[in-house]
């Protein structure tokens, strides 16, 4: 009987052993995430690889270990048995795409516009000068971008809160050009990634990876210096698992730090400002559906408080010193009166029609789905919650300025929403009784009316000046030196147009005007003579192509209007 007995006990030993390494597997959607993100370290690579290899052979050299660390990662992703082996292994896939995002940033450092405008504000303030409403004219060469205006000028000035100069000054030393805010962005894109990587629960950690240093998107947009990049490193603290911000009614020390973080990130960029009412409408709904109206608006008042603080703490050298120029500095992009760019509903009236005379309703029908979209969320916050990091970006869509990057440089965000803050969290939120269901779907209706209203004004405009290429003068053959142009005002009112020739998408330098009146009175024509942007070079415009279709704009800026013909350039 003891041979049986001990067989039987040998055979629930090893049972209880399969069970336990069974119970430790990982989950296989976790394997999943762990190599969709060691294949998302592939993207954009190979051609930092070859420029490396070209003149920089130690940094290729690293990049090769890197490749081999990725390979060996996928394998191990496939084939450890335990979680916390999975857990380990995200770790290096980690550490990987944080070499990787270094080893571009020796390479490609040379930054954007927003980079060197954060440089030479950095050095402005270490050397004790205002920062802000300068002009800084000789920043912008011809391989860097300006941003025009409807008044025909350009944005030469630092328009945005202080926090990064304030940041890139100790690191002026680094290099030249725009290095120090290079530098400033990408290490505050690491950190927000190790952060996020580090508060997410260990089975979704791959997914930060992924999201803030694979694919090569975020990372570019660091090296390209947007200090829209730190804003959103001091926000992945306050966004990981917000609802549960004062809980209990109390902040404590984790509260506290986190509406630092929220004050800091105001005090980076602006698009942190379109997500506060949203974080403070739905922490109070859920605050108040926990303690009560009183308790929650107090706890408000304290996160509130403390966020301002630091705000302001970051900001009081420049309200001392030059109060007016920072006040207006750091709402510029809010009132400089850029020209129509990006991918939203502006693309109806750059590409798809001729233009149009309203194009102030494309920047009333933002504000308006902005507003709509908060009243929406506070109506129905049980319901949209969890969307309170994506909702506020909606609203750029119909902005006259509406590139792609306000949407994706905020991303993580979305992910730690995802994970952190479940539809769950608010389903004991506070929110209005709204009656009937029927009602429900008219206040809904009522909230979205107002910006779809504006936004169809805006798109079936009709552009105010025809405009006809009558002659095309050369320099060469391949050059243009002048442009005869024949305008008519169909509007009303006088208008004072500003023109740019453009090829394919996005917008140039405006041409001078030689010859042609200034304003154009209504109902009236005019023959214009165009010459090429004095920082053409030897003031001639080269013909991008034979035959090249290419775009003559005309803006003006009261009212803002846009007209638009095709023009084909003979190419002899």
């Amino acid at each position: 009987m003891k041979p049986v007995t001990t067989g039987r006990r040998t055979q629930s030993a090893v049972s209880a052993a399969q069970e336990q390494a069974s119970s430790e597997a990982p989950a296989q959607w976790h394997r999943v995430l762990t190599v969709l993100a060691d294949i998302s370290l592939f993207v954009n690579t190979r051609a930092v690889w070859t420029q490396a290899a070209s003149h920089r052979v130690a940094v290729a050299a690293v990049i090769s270990v890197c490749y081999a660390s990725i390979l060996a990662c996928g394998v191990l992703a496939l084939t450890v048995r335990s979680r916390r082996s999975l857990v380990r292994l995200d770790l290096l896939i980690l550490l990987t795409a944080v070499t990787l995002t270094l080893c571009a940033w020796t390479l490609l450092h040379q930054g954007s516009d927003e980079a060197r405008l954060t440089t030479q504000a950095a050095k402005e303030l270490a050397a004790g000068h205002p920062v802000y409403g300068r002009p800084w004219p000789w920043l912008f060469d011809r391989t860097v971008a300006l941003t025009p205006t409807v008044t025909g000028t350009y944005d030469l000035t630092y328009g945005y809160p202080p926090l990064a100069p304030l940041l890139t000054a100790p690191l002026l030393g680094l290099g030249h050009g725009a290095a120090p805010a290079t530098a400033v962005s990408t290490g505050a894109l690491i950190v927000g990634a190790v952060l996020l990587w580090r508060m997410l629960p260990p089975p979704w950690r791959p997914a930060a990876t992924m999201v803030c240093l694979g694919f090569g998107i975020l990372p570019q947009y660091a090296r390209l210096g947007y200090p829209a990049i730190l804003g959103l490193a001091l926000l992945v603290p306050v966004v990981v698992a917000w609802p549960r911000i004062g809980r209990g009614g109390r902040l404590g020390v984790s509260g506290v730090a986190r509406a630092g973080c929220l004050g800091a990130a105001c005090a980076a960029q602006q698009l942190p400002w379109f997500l506060v009412p949203f974080l403070l409408a739905g922490l109070y709904a859920v605050r108040r559906g926990e303690l009560g109206a009183r308790p929650a608006a107090l706890l408000l008042l304290r996160l509130t408080g403390v966020a301002a603080t630091v705000w302001l703490l970051i900001n009081t050298y420049f309200v001392v010193s030059e109060p007016r120029a920072w006040l207006d500095g750091i709402a510029l992009p809010l009132t400089q009166g850029a020209v129509l760019h990006g991918q939203g509903l502006v693309d109806v009236s750059l590409y798809l029609t001729n233009g149009s005379d309203r194009l102030d309703w494309y920047s009333h029908a933002s504000l308006l789905l902005a507003a709509g979209l908060f009243a929406l969320f506070v109506l129905f916050v049980r319901r949209l919650g969890p969307a309170a990091t994506v909702l506020p970006w909606c609203a750029f869509f119909l902005a006259t300025r509406s590139q792609d990057g306000y949407y994706l440089m905020m991303t993580p965000l979305w992910l730690a929403s995802a994970v952190t803050a479940p539809a769950a969290e608010f389903a004991g939120a506070w929110q209005p009784r709204l009656g009937t269901h029927r009602t429900r779907i008219a206040l809904a209706a009522l909230a979205l009316t107002p910006a779809l209203l504006a936004a169809t004004l805006a798109a079936t405009g009709e552009p105010p000046l025809r405009m006809a290429v009558t002659g095309l003068h050369r320099s060469r053959p391949v050059a243009a030196s002048r442009l005869a142009v024949t305008v008519t005002n169909t509007s009303g009112t006088g208008l004072t147009p500003h023109f740019m020739l453009t090829a394919g998408q996005g917008m140039s330098r405006y041409w001078r005007i030689v010859r042609g009146p200034k304003t154009l009175p209504a109902h009236t024509s005019a023959s214009y003579e165009l010459g090429p942007p004095a920082e053409s070079y030897g003031g001639r415009y080269v013909i991008p192509r034979g035959g090249a279709h290419l775009r003559l704009r005309a803006f003006t800026a009261e009212p803002q209007t846009l007209s638009t013909v095709y023009v084909r350039l003979p190419s002899a």
